[in-house]
């Protein structure tokens, strides 16, 4: 053969190997397509288990409660609804028959529980619409389900034991009286909402027939759950964040003085203490039992903005608040360009700041438990409607919103606020109590203010905390102490 047939030869076995080497790449190639296209479809698979199981476990309850959730219809046709109990077992809501076997909800205690327990004409609300999943589950015995099943009856529907004391409810009812507003009572070691009162009210046995009336009344509140929805300018009640905000800054209490002439004055904008009142020459616990508008908002152009509006936030300001039933975010606006006077006018409590009885309730918890927050909860347990148990509820930390040594701080001038301060009222009882009173301005300010009052009983080992409101009331001393210490006085007499 000779060399050019052999140099031919040779191209022509390269030319083969380059072909037998793409065929092997491309060969290859697809086959880290397939894997490729076969990991993918594993991941979308397990994603969708993975979802379907946090669906279950977290959000079906959630999508099942849904007003807009047309199971539901489905669900009441095979269950009759459960039963809704205080905690000492009292019937808050039961579901009866007529004569002509028609289903009707029944609230024994009218308006005592109307907003916290609810209501399911004309939709649902409180904890009828919270539990409404739990109320139309059965978890009779088994048999006693296939035989109702087979003879076209209902099974009994689950029964919600609650967290709420008739009691205290009663004495908190009775003790904002008249006044427009909101009592909350709950434990802070545990989180559990004893009592919670919101006026005006309405009776959810007659609602069906006053509905009309209430919904076409834009000036009608009745439904309105202040408690959790109505949100207020806080007032001094609000003093308790501004120190907060203080003590986060870097500065020592012990080095605080201030000397009140009754009114102070930055960027042209005048706060004046109430009723004009001189306290003269304070340390930083007089100043807060005193409730001294004029060292406050001196305190508040003297915080940084960032660092009041930070400490705001950690105590849930603009943020969402752990209860299930629908509540409304507090507000709080401060930022590097906030003028001295709204920057006085938040560290009172007023300005733009606005909260409700519930949120001042929990950050007043944080401060009596050591600066966590337990997540308040109304249901204690689920049982079944002959009283075998379902599942219970245990408290838990929802989030530390201080440290234990910040709640130790303000926790001892909640104490002097009874001691020698505006909530005097309290001390000399059977039981020792901290608190900070609140006399918040309102609308064009011509009326009178709304009265608070937010604290603890037991001070070294916090029993309960008592929030209130009575709109339009007058100051915190003289309206909002007094009912809270009727609520004192029952839970200890």
């Amino acid at each position: 053969m000779s060399r050019k047939e052999e140099k031919a030869l040779s191209r022509q076995e390269k030319k083969a190997l380059k072909k037998k080497s793409k065929r092997k790449q491309k060969k290859a190639s697809g086959g880290k397509e397939y894997v490729v296209v076969a990991y993918t479809f594993v991941v979308i698979f397990l994603s969708l288990i993975g979802y379907m199981v946090y669906f279950n476990v977290k959000l079906s309850e959630e999508f099942l409660n849904s007003p807009y959730n047309k199971r539901q219809s489905s669900y009441e046709e095979r269950v009759v609804r459960g039963d809704i109990m205080a905690s000492g077992g009292e019937i808050l809501a039961q579901t009866e028959t007529d004569e002509e076997g028609n289903e009707y909800r029944t609230y024994p205690y009218n308006n005592l529980f109307a907003h916290v327990v609810g209501y399911t004409s004309n939709g649902n609300s409180g904890l009828e619409s919270t539990e409404n999943y739990h109320l139309l589950t059965s978890h009779a015995g088994a048999v006693e389900q296939v035989t109702n099943e087979f003879k076209e009856e209902k099974n009994m529907g689950d029964t919600i034991v609650t967290t709420l004391d008739v009691r205290l409810q009663q004495v908190a009812y009775d003790a904002l009286g008249g006044y427009n507003g909101a009592v909350v009572v709950m434990e802070p070691d545990t989180g559990k909402v004893l009592a919670m009162v919101s006026k005006p009210d309405f009776d959810p046995n007659t609602l069906s027939s006053i509905w009309d009336e209430l919904v076409s009344d834009d000036s009608n509140t009745n439904l309105l759950n202040r408690a959790t929805q109505g949100l207020y300018p806080p007032g001094s009640t609000f003093k308790i964040v501004t120190t907060l905000a203080y003590l986060r800054s870097g500065e020592r209490l012990s080095d605080f003085s201030f000397d009140c002439q009754g009114e102070v004055t930055n960027g042209g904008y005048t706060i004046h203490c109430y009723n004009n009142n001189v306290h003269g020459h304070e340390d930083f616990a007089a100043a807060f039992a005193k409730s001294c508008n004029s060292a406050f908002a001196q305190i508040g152009v003297d915080l940084g903005r960032g660092t009041f509006a930070q400490t705001a936030e950690d105590v849930l300001f603009n943020k969402k608040l752990p209860i299930e039933i629908p509540y409304s975010k507090g507000k709080f606006t401060l930022d590097g360009s906030t003028p001295d006077a709204l920057a006085m006018q938040t560290a009172i409590g007023q300005g733009n700041t606005v909260t409700s009885p519930m949120h001042m309730a929990m950050i007043t918890a944080a401060v009596a438990n050591g600066g966590n927050l337990m997540e308040p909860y109304f249901v204690d347990r689920i049982e079944n409607y002959t009283g075998a148990s379902v599942k219970k509820y245990s408290p838990s930390v929802y989030e530390r919103l201080m440290t234990s040594e910040e709640a130790q701080t303000i926790k001892e001038l909640m104490e002097g606020v009874v001691q020698s301060g505006t909530a005097s009222m309290l001390s000399g009882q059977s039981y020792t109590a901290a608190g900070k009173t609140g006399t918040a301005e309102h609308g064009d300010m011509s009326g009178s203010p709304h009265a608070w009052f937010v604290g603890f009983s037991n001070v070294d080992n916090p029993d309960i905390v008592v929030s209130v409101i009575a709109e339009s009331s007058g100051t915190g001393s003289d309206v909002a102490v007094p009912i809270a210490k009727q609520i004192f006085d029952a839970y200890y007499n």
